[in-house]
């Protein structure tokens, strides 16, 4: 099982390192996969089989919800404007999750929202789909672009609803990913993962997540299940203004789903500790910059700087800071310029890059040449 390595498309890949002997094992749990991703240091905390390629199933639905909330954003949709339900929206094969929507119906884009993320209708999502992609096709193919985008790399989607393919499969790795962009991007329409339940043509449906009645702290994302995949769960909790986001594929049962995802989010919360190690733009060193305008660069972080800590270990944490010398100028701000890393117990734990947190322009010929004798004697 491995730990604590950075998410790789957010920043620079870390080395894993063995716990701290207090430190229990992360609990193993009874599905196929899951993974534990701390939203706020940026860290995987646990990984099970995360990078496998499995069934997503309704989780799906996140990458349709991501693609609606950028369309009302770019202001291709507006939260009450009307959409004409498909004959294709409201086909049924038999024991899909519906909205319960009748053809050629007028619904807004709210109630689509809400009624694919609450009860998981595929026929919100189908009607959503076609709207914004003009087709089923043209919308999966939006996706599998957005996908790719995210870093989502063994990733490909058949369908916006999670009916089986064998060209429809994700990660665990991949849908943290997804539910992390979620929660960074469109924080202002997060709360609908909140919601227990969702009244539709006055008939109630609940949702599926059960985190949202077993824990006080959870709230959100989304379930799935088809009789191949299992039963899923994306799954996202908060205490102190600290956010874990937990995925969990192909367990047996929807209570299943439910109690490992909170063991998992509980291991979390209990035994590692969120430290800011550096405030946004707060100097971490100053470095040596040769041709330039400027003979030294100081160098930090473009966002505040967490680091997830196992309980009771903080000051067996220790920092150094690598660069590659010379640094030559033109160099401009928020290009790296070295790597922080970090030990905890003499083990590597964590590694960031470090960016200029300013500008040094190309220095006039006279100053380069005399930096140009000065650096041979170095």
């Amino acid at each position: 099982m491995k730990t604590l390595i950075l998410f790789a498309s957010l920043l620079l890949p870390a080395l894993a390192c063995a716990l701290p002997a207090q430190i229990p094992a992360a609990p193993a749990l009874a599905a196929r996969s899951y993974l534990l991703y701390d939203y706020t240091s940026n860290q995987i905390l646990v990984n099970q089989n995360g990078g496998e390629r499995m069934e997503p199933a309704s989780l799906t639905k996140l990458m349709t919800a991501y693609l609606a909330f950028d369309a009302l954003k770019r202001g291709t949709l507006s939260p009450e404007q009307s959409l004409i339900v498909p004959a294709a929206a409201v086909r049924n094969t038999g024991g899909e999750s519906r909205m319960l929507l009748k053809a050629w119906q007028t619904v807004t884009v709210n109630e689509l929202l809400r009624g694919l993320i609450v009860p998981s209708g595929n026929d919100a999502a189908i009607t959503l789909a076609i709207n914004i992609g003009g087709s089923e096709a043209g919308f999966v193919d939006l996706m599998n672009k957005e996908a790719k985008r995210l870093g989502m790399n063994n990733t490909h989607f058949a369908n916006p609803v999670g009916l089986p393919d064998a060209q429809h499969y994700s990660s665990a790795y991949d849908l943290a990913l997804l539910a992390a962009a979620i929660v960074r991007d469109f924080p202002q329409h997060y709360p609908l993962f909140a919601l227990r339940d969702y009244t539709f043509n006055n008939v109630t449906q609940a949702s599926r997540n059960r985190l949202l009645w077993i824990d006080p702290h959870a709230d959100g994302m989304k379930t799935g299940y088809t009789e191949t995949a299992g039963y899923c769960l994306v799954g996202s909790a908060t205490r102190d203004n600290r956010r874990l986001i937990s995925v969990l594929l192909g367990a047996s049962s929807d209570s299943l789903r439910a109690t490992e995802s909170q063991k998992l989010l509980n291991y979390g919360f209990q035994y590692f500790d969120a430290v800011r190690l550096y405030k946004k733009d707060q100097p971490v060193t100053r470095l040596r910059i040769w041709k330039g305008t400027e003979s030294h660069l100081e160098a930090g972080f473009r966002r505040d700087l967490f680091l997830a800590v196992p309980k009771g270990a903080i000051a067996q944490l220790k920092a150094t800071v690598e660069t590659h010398q010379p640094i030559l100028a033109p160099v401009g701000s928020g290009q790296q310029l070295g790597t922080l890393k970090l030990t905890l117990g003499g083990k590597p734990y964590a590694e960031f890059p470090l960016l200029a947190l300013d500008n040094a322009p190309l220095a006039n010929v006279f100053s380069r040449g005399w930096d140009s004798i000065r650096l041979l004697f170095q």
